[in-house]
């Protein structure tokens, strides 16, 4: 009996080679420790945390209300979310890259996660931030936090060290 020895296409080898980048690979979404930080030196990934969860009063002694603006850019958007994953299958397919499909996705979830901290249905300020902030608009004062969520590519469970 002869031996059948499998070949791949230069395709299927290309194919093969972002699937196993794709395997080890994984984006990120959200805020980045020491990357940003208040004028007091509060880090922006603990104002986020604070926001999201809300607080008891436990942080500064200031209770916050939870608005879940990371939480709500992912369940209020499960559809659009599915639309671009399916859609990735396609470019993967066509020739993309697996560092390409990654930051598609990092882009779309970080515009969902901007686009909740400025149009997101929260619980509104108490009266002293409104007077403070000149706004009655949670989640936005300087733009800082909506502008310093992010993403990064990463080797899967390497912590927050870019890939």
């Amino acid at each position: 009996m002869d031996k059948v020895t499998d070949r791949w296409t230069p395709e299927g080898e290309r194919l093969m080679k972002e699937l196993r980048e794709l395997a080890e690979l994984e984006v990120v979404i959200g805020f980045q420790r020491g990357k940003a930080s208040e004028d007091n030196g509060t880090d922006l990934t603990d104002i986020a945390m604070w926001n999201e969860l809300g607080t008891e009063g436990k942080y500064g002694g200031e209770h916050i209300p939870s608005r879940p603006f990371m939480r709500d850019s992912v369940d209020k958007h499960k559809a659009e979310i599915e639309h671009i994953l399916k859609a990735q299958e396609e470019v993967l397919l066509s020739g993309g890259t697996a560092r390409k499909i990654l930051e598609t996705i990092g882009i779309f979830q970080k515009d969902l996660m901007q686009t909740e901290i400025e149009q997101g249905s929260f619980a509104p300020n108490k009266r002293s931030t409104i007077r403070r902030k000149g706004s009655d608009k949670p989640l936005i004062d300087t733009g800082q936090m909506k502008n310093s969520v992010n993403f990064l590519i990463r080797k899967k469970g390497s912590g927050n060290k870019d890939a």
